[in-house]
C-alpha cells in the first residue's frame, strides 16, 4: 500500500505561500552584508540547523497533490522560481559592491559573508534552476541558465538532462555516487569529469543535428558567455578580489549542489541486461524524502523518486512513494549532506541501507562486485 492510497489526493493543498519561505534567505543576506560580526552565522544556522530541527517538529507531509492540475493553477508557484533570479544578481552583486567599495569588515568577514551567499545561491539559486531549465519554456530555460551561470556551473544543465537523468546509477553518470565512494572523492570526480562529459554529450547532440560541436547553436558557447560577463561584472565592481569573492562564493554554491548530488543516488544502480544495455530508471533508484519543511525549503526536491519518473512534472505536484516503492532517507536533506562531509560515519549509516536496497529490489543478483561504479560497461550509445 502506497502512502498515495493512505492519503487521498488533495487539492486544497496546493498552497503556494509555503513555498515562498524561501525568501526568507533575502533579509539573512542583507543583514549579514550590512551589520557583519555574529550575524553572519544566521545564514548556515537558518539552513542547516534550524529548518531540520522543524523537520523534526513538523515531521513528514505525506500528501500527494493532483498530478493533472492545469497549469493555470501554478501560477503563484511559477512565479517564485521566476522572480528569484533578480533576486539573486542583485545579492551577490550587491554585497560585492559594499564589500570592496563600503564595508571595513576583516578578511575572515568577508569570506564569511560570502559563503553565506554562497549557501543561498546554491540551496535556493541551483534548486530552482533546476525546476527552471526541466521546463520546456524558453523563457524559463533562460533563467535556469542564467542562474547556473551566476555561480559559473552552466553545463550543468547539459550534464543533468543529457546525461544524469538518461543515465542515471551507470558508470556513464557522473554524480552517481559509487558504493563506498566517500563524499570528498566523488566532489573532486565530479568536478574533474563534469564539463567533459557536458561536451562529448552536446557534441553527440549536435552530430545528430549534422552540426559540428563548434557550431555557435552548442549551448556550451552559451553558458561560458554568461559566465564570462558576470566574472567581467564581478570586477568592474571590485577588480581580482571581487573576481575572487565571486568564485569563492560559486564554489561554495557548487559544493552544495554536489553534496545534494550525492545524497540523492548514493550506492544505487539500474540492473545490467548485457551488452552495455541497462533496465529502465525506475523510482527506486534515487533516495527520497517527505519531509515537510527541507521539502518547502528546496522546492520537493527531496520527492527525488517522482522527479526521475516525470522530470518535467512542476514541482509542487510531485508525489510521494511508500518503503515498499522506493528507499527512504532517514531525514532531509540538510542532515543527510552534513553525514556526507564524514565518509567514515556516511558508510557506516549507509552501506548496510544500500545492502537492504539490494536485497529488496534485487534479489537474484547475488555478485554486486560488477555493480562497482565504472566496472560495467557504459550504457550502449552514450558518449
Amino acid at each position: 500500500m502506497t502512502w498515495a492510497t493512505e492519503s487521498p489526493t488533495d487539492k486544497n493543498r496546493l498552497n503556494p505561500w509555503p513555498y515562498w519561505m524561501t525568501l526568507t534567505f533575502v533579509p539573512l543576506v542583507v543583514l549579514a552584508v550590512l551589520q557583519g560580526g555574529w550575524t553572519i552565522l544566521l545564514i548556515p544556522f537558518y539552513g542547516w540547523v534550524l529548518m531540520p530541527l522543524l523537520d523534526i517538529i513538523m515531521g513528514k507531509d505525506l500528501r500527494n497533490p493532483d498530478p493533472d492540475t492545469p497549469e493555470a493553477e501554478l501560477f503563484w508557484f511559477r512565479l517564485l522560481t521566476c522572480i528569484w533570479f533578480p533576486i539573486q544578481i542583485t545579492l551577490v552583486f550587491g554585497s560585492l559592491y559594499y564589500l570592496t567599495r563600503v564595508g571595513q569588515y576583516s578578511t575572515l568577514e568577508t569570506l564569511g559573508i560570502m559563503f553565506g551567499i554562497g549557501v543561498t545561491t546554491g540551496t535556493v539559486g541551483i534548486v530552482y534552476a533546476h525546476e527552471l531549465f526541466h521546463k520546456p519554456n524558453r523563457i524559463e530555460r533562460g533563467l535556469g541558465d542564467l542562474l547556473m551561470a551566476l555561480v559559473l556551473y552552466g553545463h550543468f544543465r547539459t550534464e543533468h538532462l543529457l546525461v544524469h537523468h538518461p543515465h542515471v546509477g551507470t558508470s556513464r553518470d557522473t554524480v552517481t555516487a559509487r558504493y563506498n565512494e566517500g563524499f570528498h572523492r566523488a566532489f573532486a570526480r565530479t568536478l574533474w569529469t563534469g564539463f567533459g562529459s557536458a561536451w562529448r554529450a552536446e557534441k553527440a547532440m549536435q552530430a545528430r543535428l549534422n552540426r559540428s560541436p563548434w557550431h555557435p547553436g552548442n549551448p556550451i558557447w552559451k553558458y561560458l558567455g554568461l559566465q564570462v560577463v558576470f566574472l567581467a561584472i564581478a570586477f568592474a565592481i571590485g577588480g581580482w578580489i571581487g573576481v575572487g569573492l565571486f568564485v569563492f562564493q560559486a564554489f561554495v554554491a557548487i559544493w552544495q549542489l554536489e553534496l545534494t548530488n550525492y545524497v540523492e543516488h548514493y550506492g544505487l544502480t539500474r540492473k545490467h541486461l548485457g551488452d552495455g544495455k541497462y533496465e529502465p530508471v525506475r523510482p527506486h533508484h534515487s533516495w527520497d524524502s517527505a519531509h515537510r519543511v527541507s521539502g518547502l525549503l528546496l522546492i520537493n526536491l527531496q520527492r527525488h523518486a517522482d522527479h526521475h519518473a516525470h522530470p518535467m512534472r512542476r514541482f509542487p505536484l510531485l508525489q510521494v512513494y511508500d518503503e515498499s516503492e522506493v528507499p527512504l532517507l532517514p531525514t532531509g536533506y540538510p542532515p543527510m549532506t552534513a553525514l556526507a562531509m564524514i565518509p567514515p560515519l556516511w558508510r557506516r549509516v549507509f552501506n548496510p541501507r544500500v545492502r537492504a536496497w539490494r536485497k529488496q529490489f534485487y534479489p537474484e543478483i547475488t555478485d554486486w562486485e560488477p555493480y562497482k561504479m565504472g566496472t560495467l560497461p557504459k550504457p550502449k550509445g552514450a558518449g
